[in-house]
């Protein structure tokens, strides 16, 4: 298959240019003028701030990729004990969890961010719990209904009446159950998440103007695409590099999980 190889390579570029990156790279002060052409002192030329774009693009890959994972993680850490008491608590519980979450999904996520920016809340400390927040009810959903499936919901019968307590029957059967469901959820939500904490920072609700993130350089070089287009095709390329590769390398984990099993 085609994608073996493709998903690595995708994955890999980005993952190492942002571990890699703020190692190899010179700080990336002012060098000259803004959006000068590409020269053997700079291969891609300069950004908007004067900078080396290739120093800028080297160090920005940390913000994004962290922001985006502990985001993601955050979400899933709230999200599958929610899905699971929703799933296995009874109808009360259940309906308590997912009205709740309803209403949570009735906000649109970009008008979140841009209330919590318009009050002056702005950073990774205030993003990144938002974006976990309005992923919370796709999450849950999923965790929910990979353990209401009728094998999984059987098995959980079965246990509970040879006296199995509630718990052990979700962590020691159910998470097990359900980790290709949300695995699989995982991989495509990152791109998700990752799209949100871009436009975010995108919109300056985020980092700061000057940070080297790949979508605050973006947005900050957007004017220049036809005159310096290197500062910006390069960081969009990685953030799309990521979205695709990760789910080419979650497909293809969790088809070799599928023929094992």
């Amino acid at each position: 298959m085609v994608s073996r190889p493709l998903g690595w390579v995708l994955l890999a570029v980005p993952l190492l240019v942002a571990v890699a990156g703020p190692v190899i790279a010179a700080p990336a002060g002012s060098v000259g003028a803004p959006w000068q052409p590409p020269d053997a002192a700079h291969p891609l030329g300069t950004d908007v701030l004067g900078r080396d774009a290739l120093a800028v693009i080297l160090a920005g890959g940390l913000p994004v990729i962290g922001m985006t994972v502990a985001a993601l993680g955050l979400a899933y850490l709230i999200g599958v004990p929610l899905g699971l008491v929703a799933a296995g608590r009874g109808r009360l519980a259940d309906e308590a969890v997912m009205r709740f979450l309803d209403l949570v999904l009735a906000f649109p996520s970009l008008l979140v961010l841009m209330v919590l920016a318009a009050t002056g809340h702005r950073g990774p400390a205030v993003l990144v719990p938002a974006v976990a927040a309005l992923q919370l009810p796709a999450v849950t959903r999923v965790v929910r209904a990979a353990a209401l499936a009728p094998g999984c919901r059987t098995a959980v019968e079965a246990l509970t009446l040879q006296g199995q307590s509630w718990w052990r029957v979700q962590l020691g059967y159910v998470a097990r159950r359900i980790t290709g469901p949300v695995a699989t959820d995982a991989g495509t939500r990152l791109g998700v998440v990752l799209y949100l904490l871009a436009s975010a920072n995108f919109l300056g609700l985020g980092l700061p103007s000057d940070s080297p993130d790949w979508a605050v350089v973006i947005e900050r070089n957007s004017e220049a695409l036809y005159t310096a287009p290197a500062v910006v095709l390069v960081p969009a390329a990685l953030l799309m590099a990521l979205c695709v590769g990760t789910n080419l390398v979650t497909d293809r984990l969790l088809g070799a999980r599928r023929v094992f099993s």
